[in-house]
């Protein structure tokens, strides 16, 4: 039986050790933080997610995806809180099952590290910080956080699934195998608790992301089960608004009574939360190559970190675990033509989801209050209604559609937009599109 370390034990690198045992395998799965099974999130750290469907086709042929049903909240789309103007819902499809699901990030990875822990085959190793990498020999050196000792551990294959911050990552860089880019975004985030209402409910709509979009800014908040809301406050880092300017009860008060003022009476502990709590960064991290012969690789945010705007970064890292387990199934333990093939497969998707999730950004905070964003989906709704099979709106396929690749969803949703701005140039309403030139320009672009 081949051992594999899999550096981190979150949650693209639990799944893995699952999908990895039902092959064969025998994963040492090595993390620096505590069990989270028995250990409480850091505070400010516990990012609500979305899981959509290509997480969700990971997870299912995973067998474990029923452990995890319970713990999800379907959100049928985004409810907008824009400045004097009555909160209006915005669907993200036009059918029932057309849903993301708000889930617990640290509730999903102790699911995950104990369903792979079920597996005798899976061993885990907690508190141990990666220092060194031999990539020729796949070992590398681990210190022991408590005691501070030292341990050497090799196996067949290392793969690092540790996170946007990779230390793998790190050490291949270190010795001139890999080259890495960083595009820091000069906005940060905090997190906050939306508490739940006096009756144990929701205190906001529950099927829903709810935005308050401000253009430069926004908050967001995803629901709990347990009648809360995690939100997150998006800001740059420095300026006015910035968190720069947030450093004391007075002005956190001041700027949500000013921007987001509907939350204020909701958030009782805001001022204490807010600076309580650290301000988190972020960064799209590009990387090649993913992997050193046949002995390392890089998956999910190892080797691709993306911003969180698209709700993507850990279905995309599900997606690398299915894919990979797809091309061991093909290839058996031919791991340099395993790892090849997976970069080859897996790059051109991985640069689409980031550049996607920096463009979702933008409409988040600001594109949705356009009329004109409102017009467009309308029609790309009615339009994917009339061409199922040639137009489906290019937020649908990467969130509902895991058949397409996030490559094809964005070079597809390039030619859409081409096709819906030219349709409602100079048009206010959605009776106002011309309907034979918008299905001549279908067949025309999207048809072949």
């Amino acid at each position: 039986m081949q051992k594999v370390i899999i550096l981190g034990a979150g949650l693209a690198g639990a799944l893995l050790a699952v999908l990895l045992a039902r092959r064969g395998y025998a994963p040492l799965v090595i993390e620096r933080r505590p069990d989270p099974r028995a250990s409480s999130e850091q505070a400010g750290r516990s990012i609500n997610l979305a899981l959509s469907d290509r997480g969700i086709v990971a997870l299912q042929e995973a067998g474990v995806f029923a452990r995890i049903e319970p713990l999800l909240i379907p959100m049928r789309g985004r409810q907008l809180h824009e400045a004097d103007i009555s909160p209006r819902f915005m669907s993200y499809g036009q059918r029932d099952e057309e849903r993301i699901h708000s889930v617990s990030r640290r509730l999903l990875n102790r699911v995950l590290v104990d369903s792979a822990a079920a597996n005798p085959a899976v061993k885990f190793l907690f508190d141990h910080r990666c220092v060194h990498l031999d990539p020729l020999d796949a070992s590398i050196t681990l210190v022991d956080e408590a005691s501070g000792e030292t341990r050497r551990e090799s196996a067949d294959v290392i793969i690092g699934c540790d996170g946007a911050g990779s230390r793998l990552r790190q050490c291949l860089v270190d010795a001139g195998l890999c080259e890495v880019s960083e595009e820091w975004l000069p906005h940060g985030y905090r997190e906050l608790t939306l508490p739940a209402a006096a009756d144990g409910r929701h205190a906001l709509r529950a099927d829903a992301l709810h935005i308050w979009p401000r253009g430069g800014h926004m908050l967001i908040a995803l629901p709990n089960l347990d009648g809360t809301f995690t939100c997150t406050l998006f800001l740059p880092h420095e300026g006015d608004p910035g968190f720069d300017r947030l450093g004391d009860a007075d002005s956190v008060h001041g700027f949500f009574s000013q921007e987001f003022p509907d939350t204020v009476p909701l958030m009782p502990a805001l001022a204490e939360e807010f600076l309580a709590n650290p301000v988190g960064h972020m960064a799209t991290v590009r990387c090649q190559p993913w992997h050193f012969r046949n002995r390392v690789l890089l998956l999910g945010d190892a080797a691709h970190a993306i911003v969180p705007f698209h709700g993507q970064g850990m279905n995309c890292a599900f997606e690398d675990c299915r894919e990979l387990d797809s091309l061991i199934g093909t290839h058996g333990s031919d791991w340099e033509k395993v790892f090849a093939e997976f970069q080859t497969v897996r790059l051109p998707s991985a640069n689409a989801i980031a550049d996607m999730a920096l463009e979702n950004y933008v409409e988040m905070r600001d594109t949705v209050r356009d009329p004109r964003f409102a017009l467009k989906k309308a029609l790309a709704f009615e339009l994917e209604r009339v061409f199922p099979e040639h137009f489906i709106p290019r937020y649908s396929m990467v969130m509902f559609h895991p058949e397409i690749s996030y490559a094809e969803a964005q070079r597809r949703g390039r030619i859409q937009d081409e096709v819906l701005e030219s349709l409602t140039r100079g048009v206010e309403r959605l009776e106002q599109v011309d309907r034979q030139q918008a299905h001549a320009l279908v067949r025309a672009r999207l048809a072949a």
